[in-house]
């Protein structure tokens, strides 16, 4: 595999940690990401469609677990929130994508075991993840409470007080505090799992690392994260089942943005 080296302006951020560790990349070479996902999930088949089915079934679970519960306003949240730890459930994906760079056949063991590369840092990386969408939950658990104080909680008249102007406002809110959520998320992890499977480096250090790939990057990352919401979408509205293919797809292109983001140790 080949990566592009654009030495890129000089800017304000080149004295930064890790800025150093960082390649500009281009439009195209995004693009090139969500082709070479493709290639990756048609070399590993079925090992790849199996680990999106993971996807599906949790998301159904998630799904048919609240409204059991009766409390269908977690389903938007908890999707998101599921969204949001998905670098950390693709690492087979990643696994999956070096096996097949370095010509090795992928597994299905293998994948769900991509853990064991890096085992304490890729724990400590997942307990913050976790205390983020806990956080993320309870946020959106006392935003409802304040927009509907008095009301009950029922599925038969949900929709309605979706649809009523406190409702819409209540919707408006929480979209921009997902999004809030969600780019921060994106900012710290876009090449953070990748990297912590591929190299013995801690949750910390492969956070900055993602930081300054998409500060020092911002155009194409911004691309690519609506690719991503584009990609993932599609999926959602399929009733997940298109997550199948969707996320598999997102989990190979990311494993080739991190290789083209973040210089190999030997350039560092």
């Amino acid at each position: 595999m080949t990566h592009a080296h654009h030495t890129g302006p000089a800017d304000a951020l080149a004295g930064l940690p890790y800025a150093d560790r960082v390649r500009h990349v281009t439009t195209a070479q995004a693009l090139g990401w969500l082709a070479a996902g493709w290639r990756d999930l048609r070399a590993a088949g079925w090992v790849s469609l199996v680990y999106g089915s993971l996807f599906v079934a949790i998301g159904f679970a998630l799904t048919g677990g609240l409204l059991l519960a009766g409390m269908p306003y977690l389903i938007a949240p908890m999707i998101g929130a599921f969204l949001l730890i998905a670098p950390l459930l693709a690492l087979g994906l990643y696994r999956i994508s070096k096996d097949v760079e370095e010509g090795r056949r992928p597994g299905l063991w293998r994948a769900l075991t991509a853990w064991r590369a890096n085992p304490y840092h890729i724990l400590t990386a997942g307990l913050i993840l976790m205390l983020y969408v806990m956080i993320w939950a309870r946020m959106n658990v006392v935003a409802f409470a304040l927009f509907f104080p008095h009301e009950a909680i029922a599925l038969d008249h949900f929709v309605a007080q979706m649809f009523s102007l406190d409702g819409l406002v209540f919707t408006v809110f929480i979209t921009a505090l997902g999004f809030a959520f969600a780019a921060f998320a994106f900012v710290t992890n876009v090449t953070a799992l990748p990297m912590m499977m591929d190299r013995p480096v801690d949750a910390f250090a492969a956070a900055l690392a993602s930081a300054m790939a998409v500060l020092r990057n911002p155009r194409v990352m911004a691309l690519w994260a609506g690719l991503i919401v584009l990609v993932t979408g599609v999926g959602l509205l399929t009733a997940f089942l298109g997550l199948i293919v969707a996320l598999p797809l997102i989990g190979h292109a990311s494993w080739h943005a991190y290789r083209d983001l973040i210089k190999e140790e030997d350039e560092e």
